[in-house]
């Protein structure tokens, strides 16, 4: 993700003004006027914070957003409107549209750190969801179909979020359940699974709540590294399992 857009998600130590960010954009762009900005922000490609009496705090994801699409207008030619969408792309966590390519997609390393932070027998890191797809962007990026995702959603293994999106962990369960299609495994063949894990949350949930309703930020930490633990045990005894299982059949 772009500095963009890790910055703009959280706007922390908002504390310069409106004529500081004049000054310190000015060099690079000096037809930069104090109007501009606020056109800018009319448009609604940044949004600043306000103080009580009205006065705007920029902060540095917002100087940042500002340079990007100040540089967008000035080396590439770019309408604000297309502007607006990349960023809004950037928020998403997606790369954005170039000049000449297609729509937005999900980054490279995006999916490879969701294949990566699979749980394995040896390894288990769950990522944070940053991901904000729309339903075409999932079905692209997990390579599923319109009616393998509608199947995935009405048996409860992929859920759009309140406002609509994907997260990186319907992208997670969808790229499984596209490598499972492969063998001609349906939704259907997979409601099991989604049984099973509810059962073992609610089995772990025993042993992180009590620590999840400690204070502190070492309790939290106590919490989310049990979560690791017990998840990575969890799939490491599922794989015996099944191993063993099929292992009989083909012995069989």
């Amino acid at each position: 993700m772009t500095a963009v857009g890790a910055a703009s998600r959280g706007k922390p130590g908002a504390t310069l003004t409106i004529g500081d960010v004049l000054a310190h954009l000015k060099a690079d762009f000096p037809d930069l006027t104090i109007s501009k900005i606020r056109f800018l922000e009319d448009q609604g490609l940044v949004q600043p914070e306000r103080t009580p009496s009205g006065y705007r705090k920029f902060s540095a994801a917002d100087v940042s957003r500002l340079k990007y699409v100040l540089s967008q207008q000035k080396d590439h030619y770019l309408p604000l409107r297309v502007i607006k969408d990349q960023l809004d792309a950037i928020d998403r966590g997606l790369v954005p549209a170039g000049t000449t390519s297609g729509g937005p997609r999900v980054p490279h390393v995006a999916i490879a750190a969701i294949e990566d932070n699979a749980p394995t027998a040896d390894h288990f890191r769950p990522a944070p969801a940053a991901l904000r797809l729309s339903r075409e962007e999932l079905l692209n990026a997990a390579g599923l179909r319109k009616e393998q995702l509608a199947e995935l959603e009405q048996f409860g293994l992929i859920a759009a979020k309140p406002g609509g999106h994907y997260d990186d962990d319907a992208l997670s369960v969808a790229k499984i359940v596209a490598d499972l299609a492969r063998f001609g495994l349906e939704g259907r063949h997979l409601r099991a699974f989604r049984s099973a894990a509810e059962r073992e949350v609610g089995l772990f949930s025993q042993v992180v709540g009590p620590m999840s309703r400690q204070r502190g930020s070492e309790a939290r930490a106590r919490a989310e590294e049990t979560v690791r633990e017990l998840a990575a045990a969890s799939v490491r005894l599922h794989a015996a399992l099944v191993q063993i299982g099929l292992r009989e059949v083909i012995g069989s």
